[in-house]
């Protein structure tokens, strides 16, 4: 029964992960970028709001961590190993922020935009919540951006903007290490959590959620 719940909960993933991934492509910096016309002040926008969505990652993992209760001992662990891999993944965007010219008190001081601050509230308020399971959905949608989308995408910011690779290796560390992130992601949902009723309903809907909120957040930079 395990293994059907599990086929049915990443048929919906991969249904929302669809859906995401087409709209991403009518935000308008992400039009921008396809049709060849992104600038630097784009990249300075990108990589300044996205940092205040990295830097809060880790503790979002983190928290849900905390909140796991022991019976489920195993699964923490795996959430406490992906928080270590990323909690200091912010710096990289502030390197490469300064490396194309910007000032590191500004990216440093910059706030969440409206987008990033909704999906921070809803992703605490969740990894609240004892065993919140549902934030797979999240990792789903968040990890699969790196593993999917962030290698093309700095490929081609570094070719319209004639960057170094030291000035796009956030997108491109991301575009080659997110693999192993999605390989825990089906390591904990194979686990026998989906025993939890309701549960693979709720990680599917939390898939939604996210998408839709980090699509937000793209929308809203600079937006604060």
């Amino acid at each position: 029964m395990a293994n059907v719940k599990v086929q049915q909960v990443m048929l919906g993933l991969i249904n929302v992960w669809s859906n995401f991934s087409a709209s991403l492509d009518t935000v308008p910096l992400i039009d921008k970028l396809q049709r060849g016309k992104f600038r630097m002040d784009d990249y300075h926008q990108l990589l300044i709001n996205h940092r205040q969505q990295v830097i809060e990652g880790s503790r979002w993992i983190a928290r849900a961590a905390s909140s796991v209760t022991s019976e489920y001992a195993e699964q923490r662990s795996v959430f406490l190993k992906h928080a270590v891999t990323e909690h200091r993944d912010y710096k990289m965007l502030e390197n490469n922020f300064t490396a194309v010219g910007g000032k590191l008190e500004t990216i440093l001081h910059a706030d969440k935009n409206i987008g990033t601050e909704a999906l921070h509230a809803f992703m605490v308020q969740r990894a609240t919540e004892p065993n919140p399971f549902e934030l797979l959905g999240a990792m789903f949608i968040i990890e699969g951006l790196g593993q999917k989308k962030a290698g093309s995408w700095g490929k081609l910011i570094q070719q319209q903007l004639c960057l170094e690779d030291n000035q796009v290796s956030f997108l491109m560390y991301h575009s080659a290490n997110d693999e192993q992130h999605i390989a825990q992601f089906e390591e904990i949902l194979n686990s026998g959590i989906l025993d939890i009723a309701g549960l693979d309903k709720k990680i599917v809907k939390t898939a939604k959620i996210v998408a839709r909120l980090y699509r937000l957040q793209l929308e809203e930079l600079g937006n604060t």
